[in-house]
């Protein structure tokens, strides 16, 4: 089947069966093969697990060669709030594939993003249907509080990990994340990096790893 994503997708090993999938979201600029490399280290953990890692529905001005979920480059809280939720929809369109294709329902699926994807991944995650097995978040936030409270309908558990010298999405942004979920009664756990910037340390992979495992029931 061809999805409406170009996507980097590793498969389990031997033809094992999938009863499990990660949908990974890079951030913005990046595209679905920087995300993947998470795969390289779980994949022996999660051995029937397919992780899925889409590139971005446009190509980022600001990097020719990457992709991205939503412009960034006009600083208007409406307008980037009406690219993101164009992006849900091909997103969603995109999830529907991947149940389809490999006959997988919401609560054997983690969404997972790194910046501008780990918003991307709160937003399907609480918009949804039904509820998703978990949300894990490296380095983001909530794109906008009071549309996502209106628009929220399950309460997907969720992970959320960020470095505390990130300059590019403040943990602050964090914090304030985790306040919205608790306060709409989302299962929140989140893990603050000690000496970490905007990206993904091997603690944050082991966290996130170690989180997903308990999620998917695999001891």
């Amino acid at each position: 089947m061809t999805f409406c994503l170009n996507s980097t997708i590793i498969k389990p090993d031997n033809s094992t069966e999938i009863r499990n999938a990660i949908i990974m979201l890079h951030g913005y600029g990046g595209d679905g093969k920087d995300i993947s490399m998470l795969s390289l280290n779980w994949k022996r953990h999660l051995p029937n697990t397919i992780f899925i890692c889409p590139d971005g529905h446009e190509a980022c001005p600001i990097n020719p060669s990457g992709f991205q979920w939503f412009d960034l480059t006009k600083d208007d809280q409406k307008y980037i709030l009406e690219e993101s939720i164009k992006a849900e929809e091909k997103l969603n369109q995109f999830i529907d594939q991947i149940k389809d294709n490999f006959n997988l329902e919401n609560d054997k699926i983690c969404l997972l993003g790194f910046s501008q994807g780990c918003m991307m991944s709160i937003n399907l995650g609480l918009t949804s249907e039904k509820e998703y097995s978990c949300i894990v978040g490296f380095s983001g936030k909530i794109i906008d509080q009071e549309n996502l409270k209106i628009r929220k309908k399950v309460s997907t558990e969720t992970l959320l990990i960020h470095g505390d010298l990130d300059q590019v999405v403040p943990a602050n942004f964090m914090l304030e994340a985790k306040d919205f979920l608790i306060r709409n009664n989302v299962e929140i756990e989140t893990h603050l990096i000690k000496d970490c910037d905007h990206h993904i340390p091997i603690e944050a992979s082991s966290i996130a790893l170690n989180y997903i495992l308990k999620k998917f029931n695999i001891s």
